[in-house]
């Protein structure tokens, strides 16, 4: 995928030496939970505060404590955080470190035995979240099947395709043409975009399923 980072409403972090070092911590199999769990967490507030950037300010003056007026600013609106159960979960710290008191709902998707598709199993929302501008967490976008399901739950609660905003660690090119051949309007914010995916359809080069890597081993 060429110049991923001038794709439109893909916003990929600015790839630093910091940042390709941090990945290549998380990528190795060698790495340890401990680090593993440090690092990703390090990233992640990464992905956030390049979220908050991307939202609405205005004008708002302050006085400082030598009585001079700073003209600075203010965000528009409430925010909320929307983590797929159970990786996206490991993201919801990141967003609490910079919003303080933040609203956090959750769903559960997993796939259906029968016709291997992603199911809505368990969805809690805070109930004023058509008024919020909402921050998807999920670490890895491969096919895109959870992200499209969990982003039609968010619609259908009212949320409007340009409050929604997608983080996530890894991103595949499948997947960004999946997710935004449906919702073109929602910016994708990621640190990485992997070459492919494989027959199984995981991540290559990948880091493995981060969610057993960030809470089991």
């Amino acid at each position: 995928m060429s110049a991923p980072e001038e794709q439109k409403n893909v916003l990929l972090l600015p790839q630093t030496n910091q940042l390709l070092g941090l990945y290549s911590i998380i990528r190795s199999k060698d790495t340890h939970r401990s680090d593993f769990v440090f690092y990703s967490d390090r990233i992640i507030r990464l992905l956030v505060e390049r979220g908050l950037d991307q939202l609405p300010v205005e004008k708002h003056t302050v006085t400082t404590p030598l009585n001079v007026d700073y003209e600075g600013v203010g965000f528009l609106g409430k925010i909320c955080g929307v983590s797929i159960v159970r990786a996206g979960e490991s993201m919801e710290q990141g967003l609490r470190d910079c919003c303080r008191s933040v609203r956090i709902g959750k769903i559960l998707i997993q796939r259906d035995e029968e016709t291997a598709l992603p199911k809505l199993f368990y969805e809690k929302l805070p109930e004023d979240i058509a008024d919020r501008y909402v921050f998807l967490l999920d670490p890895m976008l491969a096919t895109g099947g959870s992200a499209i399901l969990a982003t039609d739950v968010l619609i259908s609660r009212g949320v409007k395709q340009e409050r929604i905003l997608f983080l996530n660690l890894l991103t595949s090119p499948e997947g960004i043409r999946n997710y935004h051949a449906k919702f073109p309007n929602i910016k994708i914010i990621t640190g990485g975009i992997d070459d492919k995916l494989d027959d199984k359809k995981r991540l290559v080069p990948g880091l493995g399923d981060f969610g057993d890597r960030y809470y089991c081993i």
